[in-house]
C-alpha cells in the first residue's frame, strides 16, 4: 500500500490548529491593546480651556419663536465647557460607549 501523498498547498490538521491558535492569540492581543489604549482616550478632557476665563465654548446662544420650545446650543457646548470627556457628549458619547475600555 502506498502512503497517501500530501497535495501541495493542502493544509493538515496540525497546520489548521496552529493557524487557528495563532489567530486566537492575535485576536486576544488586539482586544487587550484596544481596551487599554482606548479607555484613557474616552475619559480625557476634550476642551483644555474648560473652567478657565478664556474658554470660547463657554457661550451659549438660544432663541424662541412664538410658542415653540426654545432652541439653544447649551446641550452641545455645555459638556465641553464643563470639562467633559468624549463619553459626556450627546450622541457621540453613546457611540463611544460601544468602544472597548
Amino acid at each position: 500500500a502506498q502512503a497517501a501523498e500530501e497535495q501541495p498547498g493542502a493544509a493538515t490538521g496540525e497546520t489548521l490548529s496552529a493557524v487557528t491558535g495563532a489567530a486566537g492569540i492575535a485576536a486576544g492581543a488586539l482586544d487587550s491593546a484596544t481596551t487599554h489604549s482606548l479607555g484613557p482616550v474616552k475619559d480625557l478632557q476634550i476642551n483644555p480651556l474648560a473652567g478657565t476665563g478664556t474658554d470660547p465654548l463657554d457661550n451659549t446662544v438660544g432663541t424662541q419663536v412664538a410658542d415653540f420650545q426654545p432652541v439653544s446650543t447649551a446641550a452641545l457646548t455645555g459638556p465641553l465647557s464643563d470639562g467633559g470627556s468624549l463619553t459626556d457628549l450627546p450622541l457621540v458619547g453613546q457611540v463611544a460607549g460601544l468602544l472597548p475600555g
